[in-house]
C-alpha cells in the first residue's frame, strides 16, 4: 500500500513540474522534426499587445530576441495559460522578481490561449495581484512558433540587454534559479 501511494505521489509530481502540453503540442512527430527548438534564422517582427493597449515591438533574429524601446534591462518572457497549475503556482516568483530587479528586469507574460477576453484576462491579473506586462494579442502564437514552437507550459526566456537568448526555462523553475541567471547577467 505504501509503494502505490508513492509511486502515484512521484508521477503526479513529475507531471506537476514538468508543465502542461500547449496547443501546439499536438503537432504530428514529422513536424515535430522540423521544427527545432531552436531560433529561426529569418528576421521576423511581432508586435504584441498588452491588455490594456500598450504595443511590445519584438524582433527575431538568430539567437536573438530584440524589444523595441527595451531601456537596456533583461527581459523574462513567460509563455503561460490561464489554466495551467504550474503557471499559476509559478506567478509569486515572477511578481518577487518584478519587485526585486525592477530597475534591472522586464517581465512580460505571453498568453498562449485562444479567444481569451482582457476583460478575463485582467480579473485573472487582479485574482493573483500580478505586477508585470501580459500579452494578449493574435500574434503571440506565431511568434512562439518563430522560436521553435512551446512544447510545454510554462516556458520563459531569459534575454540579455544585448538580446541574446541567455537562458531557456521549462516546467516549473524555483525562484533562486532564476535570480542566480539574472545575477549572472546583471555582472556582465
Amino acid at each position: 500500500m505504501q509503494f502505490k501511494t508513492i509511486a502515484v505521489l512521484s508521477i503526479l509530481s513529475l507531471l506537476f513540474f514538468n508543465g502542461c502540453d500547449s496547443k501546439e503540442s499536438t503537432k504530428t512527430s514529422d513536424e515535430n522534426e522540423s521544427t527545432k527548438q531552436e531560433v529561426i534564422k529569418e528576421k521576423t517582427n511581432f508586435t504584441l499587445t498588452t491588455i490594456d493597449n500598450k504595443q511590445i515591438n519584438i524582433k527575431v533574429t538568430d539567437n536573438k530576441i530584440t524589444l523595441e524601446n527595451n531601456p537596456e534591462k533583461i527581459v523574462l518572457l513567460n509563455f503561460f495559460a490561464t489554466w495551467c497549475p504550474p503557471c499559476k503556482a509559478e506567478i509569486p516568483n515572477l511578481i518577487k522578481l518584478q519587485n526585486d530587479y525592477k530597475n534591472d528586469l522586464q517581465v512580460i507574460s505571453i498568453l498562449l490561449e485562444d479567444n481569451k477576453t482582457n476583460e478575463s484576462v485582467q480579473a485573472f491579473i487582479n485574482e493573483y495581484n500580478i505586477n508585470y506586462e501580459i500579452t494578449n494579442s493574435s500574434e503571440n502564437f506565431e511568434f512562439a512558433k518563430s522560436l521553435g514552437g512551446i512544447k510545454s507550459i510554462p516556458t520563459m526566456y531569459l534575454v540579455s540587454k544585448d538580446s541574446s537568448i541567455f537562458q531557456k526555462y521549462v516546467g516549473l523553475v524555483p525562484s533562486e534559479m532564476m535570480e542566480i541567471d539574472i545575477k549572472k547577467l546583471l555582472s556582465k
